[in-house]
């Protein structure tokens, strides 16, 4: 029997309801040694978890889907909406001048033999 890891929403309650409640004894018990900087720490420690586990649900939440196999006429590596222009912009010069010769091949060379 496998119990399940608990997933980031849960993570992020139960490390809020720590954070809430060593805030709380913080407050009520005011201790201002060793004891008193551990628990703040701790409060610290588990405010940091709650944020992350948060961060990481909305992740989970706008995560998209996997790369799929490229199909024939598709480039490989999920550049599907990625144009010579675009690659321009980001200065990827080889990789333009590879999409630029790779497009001349497909649709140019059957052109230039024709004609």
């Amino acid at each position: 029997m496998r119990i399940p890891r608990p997933d980031a929403r849960a993570k992020a309650v139960v490390a809020a309801l720590v954070a809430a409640s060593l805030l709380v004894t913080l407050i009520v018990w005011g201790r201002q040694d060793l004891v008193g900087v551990a628990l703040a720490l701790l409060c610290v420690l588990s405010t940091m978890i709650a944020a992350v586990s948060v961060a990481a649900a909305w992740q989970e939440d706008e995560a998209e889907p996997g790369v799929t196999p490229a199909g024939p006429g598709q480039p490989a590596g999920g550049l599907y909406g990625v144009d010579a222009d675009t690659l321009e912009s980001l200065d990827h010069r080889e990789t333009v001048r590879a999409l630029r010769e790779r497009h001349r091949g497909r649709g140019g060379s059957a052109a230039r033999e024709g004609g």
